[in-house]
């Protein structure tokens, strides 16, 4: 009797996870016959902006409503080097080679709406990034860290192999896995209360404010929160020199679903999600607009 109990109990904690069902109600290309190969996309939160790099580097600007595309920089952008902040603006970095053959790397920010870019930091040789707050942006680098204003919001960014968090003022750091190579790609649930981050050799990780680990999802890559419950990542696959295959994989955070949205052979790689939206490239550089609907 005891073990039919305990059968039963099982199956009743898995029927949720079995019924769970998720539909890809739209995907269409974006920018097809506009753009060359798009790389790196971000979505905003409302989901109506769209930041990506050029094959070159460039950074660009797509507005969902006015069907238009700007350029926010010619200079070098590398992959990751650009967000949206809390005020509106566009906070990223350039980087550029000097005579001494060292690279310099250069924070901004850009004002959509006069269509402006201003040097925020003086060329710096190491490393700097930007970082997203829920009131403004902030640029991140050893002795000379920036910030929009004196109070940001909350915020979360890696270094090494601590993770950041920026709450009421306070800031945070955190280290609950071991990683020998770091973490990497940071960010806060849309109600601010985790964090989901990447620790190389462990894969993806929620914490709570307090750095207590909530759940892992797996050894996927680039998380991004689709909502509060969901996040959409990259499962890529190589053989040491080039990738094999990638698809999207949708992530419960709690850790008790997952589901593919798109099959190993379509190389989708680099999500984004903002306002229902799902935004990714593939190896190529097309960009694809995705749209699903989560059956409990």
């Amino acid at each position: 009797m005891k073990k039919l109990t305990m059968i039963m109990l099982l199956a009743a904690m898995l029927l949720p996870a079995m019924a769970q069902e998720v539909e890809v109600t739209s995907l269409q290309r974006l920018l097809d016959g506009v753009e060359g190969p798009a790389y790196y996309p971000v979505l905003n939160t409302a989901g109506d902006r769209l930041l990506f790099s050029s094959e070159n580097g460039a950074l660009k600007l797509y507005d969902f409503t006015a069907n238009v595309t700007t350029v926010v920089t010619r200079d070098y952008v590398a992959g990751n080097d650009a967000c949206f902040g809390g005020d509106g603006k566009i906070y990223f970095v350039t980087q550029e080679v000097g005579e001494d053959h060292l690279i310099y790397r250069t924070g901004h920010s850009f004002d959509a709406a006069s269509n402006q870019a201003v040097s925020l930091t003086e060329p710096f040789h190491g490393a700097m990034r930007a970082v997203p707050a829920t009131r403004g942006g902030a640029l991140r680098a050893p002795g000379r860290n920036y910030a929009s204003s004196a109070d940001i919001g909350s915020a979360a960014w890696t270094e090494e192999n601590r993770v950041y968090v920026t709450v009421g003022g306070e800031n945070r750091v955190f280290s609950p896995v071991d990683s020998w190579a770091g973490y990497l790609w940071a960010s806060l649930s849309p109600d601010g209360k985790r964090v989901a981050f990447f620790a190389a050799g462990k894969g993806i990780v929620i914490i709570d404010l307090r750095g207590q680990m909530l759940a892992m999802l797996g050894n996927y890559e680039m998380p991004c929160w689709y909502d509060n419950d969901y996040l959409v990542a990259q499962n890529a696959k190589d053989d040491g020199h080039q990738f094999t295959s990638s698809q999207l994989l949708l992530l419960k955070a709690d850790g008790t679903f997952q589901t593919e949205l798109t099959k190993p052979s379509s190389m989708a790689m680099q999500p984004t999600c903002g306002g229902g939206k799902i935004v990714y490239t593939t190896i190529d550089g097309l960009l694809y607009e995705m749209q699903i609907k989560i059956h409990q």
